[in-house]
């Protein structure tokens, strides 16, 4: 471990900002890459009309998995059988009944996307934002913009597990520019700019395998994944990368060792170059069917709630090849 935790003002200073390029009003950072032009470039990679729904599971009774400081969904009837046999609710005209229900959860406890608003340092949000417009709720970088426009583009799948030739990667194991080129090259593809970036650890399954033990082992929230460095952040800006997602809660390596800090690329990516994070992703059923048809490039559809004022969003994201 780093002895001092390097401060993200001193580590970023000279690394790349997309703040103004689309102008001072701006919210929605990379994602102005993805044009009209670049759906169809999408659609283009659509060749069976299979489809993938990457969503995981939400409200099981077992928990999901989410970071360790929300707590699970609660989901509860409002309305079902049992109000009729007891005599507090009567069928509608015509003998029909219904049920209903009611969830409350965090935003981002499954699923899902951050807000460009969700992560900030030195009191500015993307874009030069203050903080204070996030006080009771997102006045700016909310989860609207983001939702209002869609990330919709070429999805590529980067299967970094099988690159490294086992299940999953391991606690902490960091993700380099030559780890996703080397992918790439592995699996007969070329990452182009402007592709939404899927990527692969095999770290999900562990939670639906062992539990929380198998994504905290010994308590630790020490995640495999993306890991910074001046290099990779330039490849970013360089390749115009517009989202990210992958099968873990944080979508990059947690804990950066040689400088002390935690998620560094959410600093330096998503409140810096505006790439969209979307997290959680259900990865296993699309990796093997890539793996047995070799096609890993496909129309990427994620659709985000219009969440007014939101810090992030439950979706479901679909990959259509």
């Amino acid at each position: 471990m780093a002895k001092k935790t390097v401060d993200f003002t001193e580590l970023l200073k000279d690394a790349p900002k997309n703040w103004g390029r689309w102008g001072a009003d701006d919210e929605i950072g990379a994602l102005n890459f993805l044009t009209k032009e670049e759906v169809l470039r999408g659609a283009r990679a659509i060749r069976s009309g299979k489809v993938f729904m990457l969503g995981v599971p939400l409200a099981r009774p077992g928990g999901d998995p989410l970071y360790p400081s929300r707590s699970q969904p609660i989901r509860t009837m409002a309305m079902d059988k049992g109000f009729y046999k007891s005599g507090l609710a009567k069928p509608m005209a015509g003998g029909l009944e219904y049920a209903d229900d009611v969830i409350v959860m965090y935003l981002q406890g499954t699923t899902q996307y951050d807000a460009l608003g969700h992560v900030w340092y030195d009191d500015k949000l993307y874009n030069g934002y203050d903080t204070t417009t996030t006080i009771g709720g997102l006045q700016k970088c909310s989860i609207e913009p983001i939702a209002n426009h869609g990330v919709v583009g070429r999805g590529i799948l980067l299967d970094i597990a099988r690159l490294k030739g086992k299940p999953h990667l391991d606690a902490g194991e960091p993700i380099t520019i030559a780890d996703l080129e080397a992918a790439a090259k592995r699996q007969n593809c070329v990452i182009e700019k402007h592709d939404i970036l899927v990527i692969r650890t095999g770290w999900l399954k562990r939670f639906y395998d062992h539990g929380f033990e198998g994504i905290f082992p010994k308590g630790q929230m020490k995640e495999p994944g993306l890991a910074y460095s001046p290099e990779l952040v330039n490849w970013f800006h360089r390749m115009e990368i517009p989202s990210i997602g992958s099968d873990t809660i944080a979508s990059e390596q947690t804990m950066h060792e040689e400088t002390g800090t935690m998620i560094p690329l959410h600093a330096a990516l998503l409140r810096n170059q505006g790439v969209i994070f979307n997290e959680i992703d259900w990865l296993e059923d699309l990796a093997d069917d890539c793996e047995k048809d070799g096609q890993y490039t496909f129309l990427f559809v994620g659709a985000p709630l219009k969440v007014v004022r939101g810090a992030g969003s439950p979706v479901n994201p679909a990959a259509i090849k």
